[in-house]
C-alpha cells in the first residue's frame, strides 16, 4: 500500500482488478461474490456491457463543459427523476454529502425567507448524512463528529422512528423549517421504522409549515424494491437527496424538490463545478434506462426477500442473532455482540460484506443478483455467522 495515501480507511487487504456482475476479481485472478457493491453503489453490478458502451461514447464526445452553459443530458435526467419521484426540480452535484449539504442550505434559506433569522432542523439519533461539517453535524454519531469540533448549530435530534418526539418539539422550538431523515437507516444498522412512519411526519410537517427533507442516498435507485423507499408509505416529500446507485460509480448526487421548496435557490444561491456533467448524466439516464427495461426493481424485491427468508430460516434459532430484517437489497443481520471480525472472516472466504453499527451485518448486493446468486451468499454467510457466534 502506498505510503502517500492519508490513512482515511482500513483497507482490507485485497485489490481489485476487474468485475463481472456479482463478481470481483482480484490481482490473482481469485474471485469474490460482492455483497456490498461499492457501498451501495453498484447497481447494475460490475463490468455491464450497456453501461460501459454508453460512458465509452460519451467520453469520445464530451466528458464536461460546465454549467455556464445547458447541458442537455442533465436536463433529460432532472425530467426523468422528476417523472419517477413526482418531484419538480433537481439540482445536481457530486455525492450523497453534496446532496445533503444543498438540501441543509436550501431549508436554511426557506426559513430566512420566512423571516426565521436562525432556522433549525430536526434530524435523527444513530443517522448519518455524510462527513462535510453540516452534514457530520446533522449525523447522530458521535464517532464521525469526534474531533471536528465545534460542530454546526442548527440541529434538534430525537429518536429515529419516534413521530411523536418530532410532534412535540412544536410546542418548544418556534424556528423548525425542516425534518431530515432517512426513510431506512442504513449506517445506523439497517433500521426500518414501523409502517405510517413518514406519513406520520409528512402530517407534522404539514401541521406545521416544515419542509420534509428524505436522504435516500442509500435506500433510492431501486435499493429497497422501489425507485425511492418512500414509495411504500403514501407521502411525498418536499426535498429528496440521492447519489450512491444513481450513476452506478461515476460520481453523482441529487437534490430534487418540489413545491414551494422547488422555488428557494435562485442564480448564485447554489453551484458545482462538475455536478451534473454530460459524463455523469450519461452515467445516471442509462443506470435508470437498464433499471427499468431489465426489471431491476422487481428482482431487488424477490431476491431480497428471498435472501431474508433464509436468513431468518438458517439463523432464527441461533444464540446471539438478535433479527433479521430488510426491505428488497438492504439487509440487516443484528447480532448481539460486535462483529466487526466477520469482514475478514468473509474475506478470507472469498465473499464481501459489511458490517455497521458494531453488530449489524449489513448486504447491500448489486441489483442484478440473481436468486442462485443469494443462495451462495445465505449459505456462505449462515455459515461464518454460526462459527463466529460458536
Amino acid at each position: 500500500m502506498s505510503q502517500h495515501l492519508m490513512q482515511t480507511y482500513a483497507r482490507q487487504p485485497v485489490a481489485f482488478v476487474r468485475g463481472e456482475g456479482v463478481w470481483l476479481y482480484d490481482e490473482n485472478g481469485d474471485k469474490y461474490l460482492d455483497a456490498v457493491a461499492g457501498v451501495a453503489v453498484a447497481g447494475l453490478g460490475h463490468g455491464h456491457p450497456v453501461l460501459a458502451q454508453a460512458l465509452c461514447e460519451q467520453a469520445g464526445q464530451l466528458i464536461h463543459t460546465s454549467n455556464l452553459y445547458r447541458i442537455p443530458k442533465q436536463e433529460a435526467l432532472a425530467d426523468r427523476l422528476c417523472a419517477l419521484s413526482g418531484m419538480d426540480r433537481a439540482f445536481f452535484c457530486n455525492s450523497g454529502a453534496e446532496a445533503n449539504e444543498a438540501a441543509i442550505k436550501l431549508a436554511r434559506l426557506f426559513g430566512h425567507n420566512k423571516g426565521i433569522d436562525n432556522p433549525a432542523i430536526v434530524v435523527m439519533e444513530k443517522s448519518f448524512h455524510g462527513r462535510t461539517l453540516a452534514t457530520l453535524s446533522a449525523t447522530g454519531n458521535r464517532k464521525v463528529q469526534a474531533g471536528f469540533e465545534p460542530l454546526v448549530s442548527g440541529f434538534v435530534r430525537v429518536p429515529f422512528g419516534d413521530a411523536e418526539a418530532v410532534a412535540r418539539l412544536a410546542a418548544h422550538h418556534n424556528n423548525i423549517v425542516a425534518v431530515l431523515v432517512e426513510p431506512y437507516q442504513g449506517e445506523g444498522g439497517v433500521q426500518i421504522p414501523e409502517a405510517g412512519y413518514l406519513d406520520r411526519l409528512r402530517a407534522i410537517c404539514d401541521d406545521n409549515g416544515w419542509l420534509l427533507m428524505l436522504d435516500e442516498v442509500q435506500t433510492g435507485i431501486g435499493r429497497t424494491g422501489k425507485w425511492f423507499a418512500f414509495q411504500h408509505s403514501q407521502c411525498l416529500p418536499d426535498v429528496m437527496t440521492l447519489a450512491k446507485g444513481l450513476g452506478s460509480g461515476v460520481p453523482v448526487g441529487a437534490c430534487l424538490a418540489r413545491g414551494a421548496a422547488a422555488e428557494v435557490f435562485t442564480p448564485g444561491k447554489h453551484g458545482s463545478t462538475f455536478g451534473g456533467n454530460p459524463f455523469a448524466c450519461t452515467a445516471a439516464l442509462t443506470t435508470l434506462e437498464v433499471m427499468a427495461k431489465d426489471g431491476l426493481l422487481d428482482n431487488a424485491r424477490e431476491v431480497g426477500a428471498f435472501i431474508v427468508e433464509t436468513l431468518k430460516k438458517e439463523l432464527g434459532q441461533v444464540a446471539g442473532v438478535r433479527e433479521v430484517r430488510g426491505q428488497g437489497l438492504i439487509i440487516g443481520i443484528e447480532l448481539d455482540r460486535p462483529c466487526g471480525d466477520l469482514v475478514m472472516m468473509a474475506l478470507a472466504e472469498k465473499l464481501l460484506i459489511n458490517v455497521t453499527s458494531d453488530n449489524v451485518v449489513r448486504l447491500i448486493p448489486p441489483l442484478v443478483m440473481t436468486r442462485d446468486e443469494a443462495a451462495l451468499l445465505t449459505d456462505k454467510l449462515a455459515a461464518l455467522i454460526w462459527a463466529f457466534l460458536n
